[in-house]
């Protein structure tokens, strides 16, 4: 294998794959926004954010679950991975993936993955603030309880860290006779609603722990933007939601938290 090193690499693989989403989308009539911090890069640089070396995207529930199931690249070499039906997959949010790289990631450990971008699906929440912060809370407790069951080492400690820092936490691990499927279903049983409100929200665990969630109208429509020279697909209240998401988004943040993460990367 040979290394990766060179972060204009890096992504150049990642937007072959953003490429492939995009034709596929399209040619399917499925919805689909840049976000999060790549939807920032593409708003204030036209870009990736110039420390960044990710891509992520949303998709509305609907749209997410018919790309998960029918997704086939032109490439013969990229494919999505589902969280809903592979096995000892850590991640609760679906990856498309470049088959010809592999990525190490403790997060992955005995699981290879290739280069990806991340496929975010938005969920219907409730309108009510206080019943959003339950939901919020149970779901987080679920998806730490998840990771736990995942582990390939000690339960209670993932990368250094604590995944289930309280007793309750704990003892629901340990006691709960549930396996992951189950949680699955349970935690799906949470956050997916058939009806529609006037809120939508990422509700997966890299999703927020507080009441993050933005207007449905947001993105109610999609609109083209640059991002690296093409144009890809933004929800069209991306000022609204970024501006509730992250306030001044447009002022870049002090030059100590522009840090690139760390990346290994390899081709096979």
């Amino acid at each position: 294998m040979r290394r990766i090193t060179d972060i204009n690499e890096l992504r150049s693989i990642q937007m072959g794959i953003l490429d492939d989403v995009h034709r596929f989308c399209r040619e399917h009539d499925l919805t689909y926004s840049l976000s999060s911090g790549t939807l920032i890069g593409a708003v204030r640089h036209q870009g990736y954010i110039p420390w960044d070396d990710d891509i992520d995207i949303y998709m509305p529930r609907r749209d997410y679950e018919v790309f998960v199931k029918t997704y086939q690249g032109t490439t013969g070499f990229h494919r999505v991975i589902d969280p809903a039906v592979e096995p000892h997959y850590y991640y609760t949010f679906a990856k498309v993936v470049d088959q010809r790289t592999r990525m190490v990631e403790d997060e992955v450990e005995g699981y290879e993955i290739g280069v990806y971008i991340d496929v975010f699906p938005v969920d219907y929440v409730t309108d009510d603030a206080r019943e959003r912060e339950r939901i919020f809370r149970q779901k987080y407790l679920l998806y730490k309880i998840r990771r736990c069951k995942l582990s390939q080492s000690n339960p209670l400690r993932v990368n250094g860290s604590l995944p289930l820092r309280s007793r309750v936490g704990y003892l629901c691990y340990k006691y709960w006779p549930m396996t992951v499927a189950r949680l699955n279903r349970k935690i799906r049983r949470l956050i997916v609603r058939d009806n529609p409100t006037h809120h939508l929200c990422n509700m997966t665990e890299a999703g927020p722990r507080r009441d993050a969630a933005f207007p449905a109208d947001d993105f109610a429509a999609t609109v083209e933007m640059l991002f690296e020279g093409k144009k890809y697909m933004v929800m069209e209240g991306y000022d609204d939601y970024l501006t509730r998401t992250y306030g001044d988004y447009m002022t870049l943040p002090p030059e100590d938290q522009r840090v690139t993460h760390h990346f290994e990367a390899y081709w096979k």
